[in-house]
């Protein structure tokens, strides 16, 4: 019953946040930004001009670039003052997140050591691994295909007719770029407490196994350690209990925030390309239901059912991490075993992100159609396993992806500036690929319980959640 009143609850939240945001835009926020607007349609008039002169030392060029300066200058302010503006709501999310986040690392810690050392046998582990991967990489290509097909399908960049923008046009967007060097050293880690501090999933999950192999291996004075890691995984367990009550408050407030700043307006700005990608996700959601369907027949959608408060707090908060705790719990109650669930869900948060996946060739495709860039069924595969591989182990990036797409166009001759076009609709977007993640890991974790043969009946746990 409990469960229940969160799930209305959220709901709830959800909603009147989106009526209090619109209410608040059109009252307060509405006026900073057609002054920012203004100030960017300035700028790009001034852009234009500049790129046509040819002699930079005429008192014109001159003066054109004091203007540009000032421009910005008004931009600028005016975008710091909608942020202090918005401020009372995103303080919400921020204290919900922060302590969300507060529980996730030592939480991923103790649940994984109990279960790697209950598994004991380092075999067992590799073998649970094997098809742990097994499943993210499957699950990866497909949301990657499916991305790419879909875009090509419903071509919602040809619309644009936008213009090649100069070379010294770009975003304030870092680059990242595959590299061996920068890939192990986010992987290992070199401090196991800096790797707490930071929130470092996958840097956790290795020394977590590690410890957890060792300390099985070690015999009775091992047990001391799994059973003192297994109490104070309960007591984080209760602290989530309370940390989740503010869920409501917290998507209220993201939701406000969002909408508020960004207005109901660029839902139609961009209604083609957010209807067509919601659809793809929604596509995408099917597939992952019906894989998990033929693995635990019926179960599948009990297990959706189970974790749709978890769905929501990620949808409203545009991160998976903030439903880390409640999914951990869910997988536990629908039956899966805890030391295959925390084996599997912490290495999915890094490995297998299925909504940001489709996301990101949906996305990059969508600037080449943009531009009038003409990529090959080639290139667009190539483009494809570029972003298999530059995306793992980076979920603790902020605006993962972003920063994966901008690193990734520049091979393929899409302009960099393109990726203005998605900064502004990027926080609706991140709603659907933080829901979408939750769903795929929970099903992976599921799967590969049911294929360990560790899949038991439901189960009621003391969580007070």
């Amino acid at each position: 019953m409990l469960k229940n009143k969160l799930t209305l609850f959220i709901f709830i939240a959800l909603v009147v946040g989106v009526i209090t945001g619109y209410l608040y835009n059109l009252s307060v926020i509405d006026q900073y930004n057609q002054k920012i607007t203004t100030a960017d349609a300035n700028i790009k008039a001034i852009d234009t001009k500049l790129v046509e002169m040819k002699d930079t030392t005429v008192a014109d060029f001159k003066t054109l670039k004091t203007q540009r300066a000032a421009e910005v200058k008004v931009k600028k302010e005016n975008d710091g003052i909608r942020e202090d503006k918005l401020e009372g709501f995103t303080i919400l999310s921020d204290i919900f997140l922060r302590l969300i986040k507060m529980i996730v690392a030592p939480l991923v810690f103790t649940t994984l050591v109990v279960g790697v050392a209950k598994v004991g046998d380092i075999k067992a582990v590799g073998r649970i691994g094997g098809k742990t991967l097994l499943w993210f990489l499957s699950a990866t290509l497909i949301s990657l295909l499916l991305g790419m097909l879909l875009v090509n399908l419903f071509k919602p960049g040809i619309a644009m007719h936008i213009p090649l923008p100069d070379s010294h046009l770009g975003t304030e967007i870092k680059k990242t770029a595959l590299s061996l060097k920068d890939f192990i050293s986010h992987v290992v880690p070199r401090s196991f407490t800096e790797a707490m501090a930071n929130n470092e999933i996958l840097q956790i999950v290795i020394f977590s196994i590690f410890f957890g192999v060792a300390t099985a291996a070690i015999g009775k004075q091992g047990d001391i350690v799994v059973k003192a890691m297994d109490a104070i995984a309960h007591v984080i367990l209760k602290i989530t209990g309370y940390v989740m009550n503010l869920a409501p408050i917290a998507v209220f407030g993201a939701i406000t925030a969002v909408v508020a700043k960004q207005g109901l307006g660029i839902l139609s700005t961009y209604a083609i390309f957010i209807g067509e990608f919601y659809l793809s996700i929604f596509l995408l959601w099917l597939i992952i239901i019906f894989a998990g369907y033929l693995v635990l027949r019926k179960r599948a959608f009990n297990l959706v059912s189970n974790i749709k408060d978890a769905i929501l707090v990620a949808f409203s908060t545009s991160t998976s991490e903030a439903a880390y705790p409640r999914v951990l719990i869910e997988l536990e109650k629908f039956g899966c075993n805890n030391k295959i669930v925390s084996f599997v869900l912490p290495l999915g948060y890094s490995f297998n992100l299925d909504g940001s996946m489709m996301y990101m060739t949906f996305a990059s495709i969508f600037l080449a159609q943009s531009y009038g860039v003409h990529l090959s069924v080639t290139q667009q595969i190539t483009m494809l396993l570029i972003l298999m591989l530059t995306s793992k182990g980076i979920a603790g990036v902020p605006r993962a992806s972003l920063v994966v797409i901008a690193g990734t166009i520049a091979m393929f001759g899409i302009p960099e500036a393109g990726l203005g076009l998605l900064i502004g609709i990027d926080p609706l977007l991140d709603m659907g690929r933080s829901a979408t993640n939750v769903l795929g890991n929970a099903m992976a974790t599921a799967v590969v319980s049911k294929w360990e043969g560790e899949l038991g009946e439901p189960k009621e746990l003391d969580t007070d959640i």
